[in-house]
């Protein structure tokens, strides 16, 4: 008897908690224009998926930046830029100032096509 076994991790489900989170933080910080979240928070919030809050978590947030909020001026990024920053343990991320405007006055974030691989 063989047992196969694998772990991929799902890499759009974590973005999705993390935009989930960027939204709570959002709606509690309504003045924030940036974010600073410590990795042992991110740690948690997958699930102690450790492996997805340090190597992988790279590529997890090039697929959060890829959500969209709708604006007037057509559909835009709600992160600008990130960056993860290993000596101080912590996930920077830049926001769009439009996008984050849209989202406080109710539009909807917009997830990324999960089958397209870029």
């Amino acid at each position: 008897m063989t047992l196969e076994f694998s772990h991929k991790p799902n890499y759009f489900m974590f973005a999705q908690l993390l935009i989930r989170h960027v939204e709570n933080y959002i709606s509690k910080h309504p003045e924030a224009e940036n974010a600073t979240f410590d990795l042992r928070d991110i740690y948690d919030l997958f699930r102690q998926d450790k492996a997805s809050a340090t190597t992988n978590l790279d590529g997890i947030m090039n697929i959060a930046d890829e959500y969209m909020i709708e604006t007037l001026n057509g559909d835009e990024r709600l992160i600008s830029k990130y960056s993860i920053d290993v000596g101080n343990n912590s996930l920077l991320i830049d926001f769009n100032s439009t996008a984050l405007e849209s989202l406080k006055n109710g539009k909807q974030v917009i997830a990324p096509d999960a089958t397209i691989q870029q």
